[in-house]
């Protein structure tokens, strides 16, 4: 009889300590959620502002990031971002999206594409991405970044020389290559749908 208290008593307890132990680390977890929270979410929006100085065309007088809003892609399920890029009489000269691709080679790649106010592509920065290192990590490389410089997607066949287009894919990396023309084309499309006033 001494022994199933005894044998209880302990469950009982193992159960309260683990119990105890569970909520401390929820706790502490929590906490260091709140501490980090903001100083990543700074970290983000300091790497996105840099992203949007290096797309878009020429200095601005305006703070782009400040005047961000959001457009749909044009067939409606999913959201960007965009950023007005302005002179000093307020006039946009050209506009930064945040753009992305789920086709990568190693998933989702997002990027900030610079388009003139006609749709021409300036430049664009991948900001996010899990490549395959030294294959897919070069569509962030100047070598294959530069063809996009003028390129206006509805003017030409955007696509990859594999696809019938004109874009030099990087070689061994077809599908980065490709996903980087299906990202900024989601994004040209929804600035155009946007200009439209669709």
């Amino acid at each position: 009889m001494t022994k199933i208290k005894k044998a209880k008593s302990s469950l009982s307890g193992m159960i309260f300590i683990l119990s105890l132990v569970a909520g401390l680390s929820a706790l502490v977890l929590g906490s260091v959620y709140k501490l980090t929270e903001e100083p990543i979410k700074k970290a983000k929006d300091t790497k996105e502002l840099e992203a949007i100085k290096e797309v878009v065309y020429g200095d601005f007088a305006n703070n782009p990031f400040e005047e961000r809003f959001t457009i749909s892609t044009a067939d409606g399920k999913g959201k960007l971002e965009l950023f007005p890029a302005r002179d000093e009489n307020g006039n946009i000269i050209s506009v930064a999206i945040k753009t992305f691709s789920n086709n990568g080679f190693g998933g989702k790649i997002e990027l900030m594409a610079g388009y003139f106010v006609d749709g021409t592509i300036n430049k664009y920065k991948v900001i996010e991405h899990k490549e395959t290192p030294g294959l897919g990590t070069k569509v962030a490389e100047p070598k294959f970044s530069e063809q996009f410089h003028g390129i206006h997607p509805g003017k030409h066949v955007f696509k990859v020389k594999q696809d019938g287009g004109n874009i030099d894919a990087v070689t061994a990396a077809t599908i980065s290559s490709r996903a980087v023309v299906d990202a900024i084309q989601r994004g040209y499309d929804a600035f155009n749908k946007l200009s439209a006033g669709n």
